[in-house]
């Protein structure tokens, strides 16, 4: 995530996120990397970010906008990295810092506290649609990977207008609006693909829908949760009915 825009984006990325660390360490340690990823991607999408930007052990990798940490410890737990998450909300942030061991930062997208060139590679999954300063967070990913680094992107575009009800806070750019960010930034896009947010295996989603049931249980009457949940029917119903689709990209950063 980025700099949050409205306040049923706090609840979603904020509050629900300790909730979902609480739900995880009621049902067990292996919900936690299917309930962190809900939102940002699935387990395919995540490979094929994977393969492109091809993490070695003991390189420096950078998930902006962790989030509760759950594409980070996937990524540990596939490739043998220790991710570096950065996730504005504080709330998250300890969260994913908690479930998955890593190494945690509450900071902006647009404002990270990392020295120019530190990290190898970067993936910023489901978070340039959350706020208005695209070309900022772009501009701030640039800055903080080497030259050659390479940066992983899931972003929800739309390629017409969107019908509502729209889910508060959101700006979602289309394709020719995305790659033009990306070469204003300095990047250079080496693929992409459409995103099929619907491949993960029956484990993987059977998990995910249990953390979901549990944080319902324990704060479905919380104004937080109502606020939550209608963002996230808001997107799906724009993703189900084809007015937004996901747009995985890998980019380097040329010399």
């Amino acid at each position: 995530m980025s700099e949050l825009e409205s306040e049923a984006m706090e609840a979603e990325f904020g509050t629900v996120a300790g909730w979902t660390e609480e739900a995880v360490r009621a049902l067990g340690p292996e919900y936690a990397v299917p309930a962190g990823c809900r939102g940002s991607g699935s387990e395919g999408a995540l490979r094929w970010l994977a393969d492109r930007l091809d993490p070695v052990p003991g390189g420096r990798f950078l998930d902006a906008g962790a989030g509760v940490g759950g594409p980070a410890g996937w990524l540990a737990g596939e490739r043998s990295v220790r991710p570096v998450c950065a996730e504005p909300m504080v709330a998250a942030a300890g969260a994913g810092a908690r479930l998955f061991g890593l190494p945690a930062v509450a900071a902006v997208s647009q404002r990270l506290p990392f020295a120019d060139a530190t990290f190898d590679a970067a993936w910023c999954l489901g978070v340039l649609c959350t706020t208005a300063d695209k070309a900022g967070a772009l501009s701030e990913l640039r800055r903080v990977l080497r030259e050659g680094g390479r940066l992983g992107l899931l972003v929800f575009v739309a390629d017409a207008p969107l019908p509502p009800p729209l889910p508060e806070g959101n700006e979602f750019p289309s394709e020719p609006e995305l790659l033009e960010l990306l070469e204003d930034a300095g990047f250079a896009v080496e693929a992409t693909v459409d995103a099929d947010l619907g491949d993960s295996p029956p484990e993987w989603s059977e998990r995910a829908d249990a953390v979901e049931a549990e944080v319902a249980r324990r704060h479905g009457a919380e104004p937080a949760f109502r606020e939550a949940e209608e963002q996230s029917r808001r997107v799906a119903r724009l993703l189900s009915d084809g007015a937004l689709r996901g747009w995985l990209g890998v980019a380097v950063a040329p010399s």
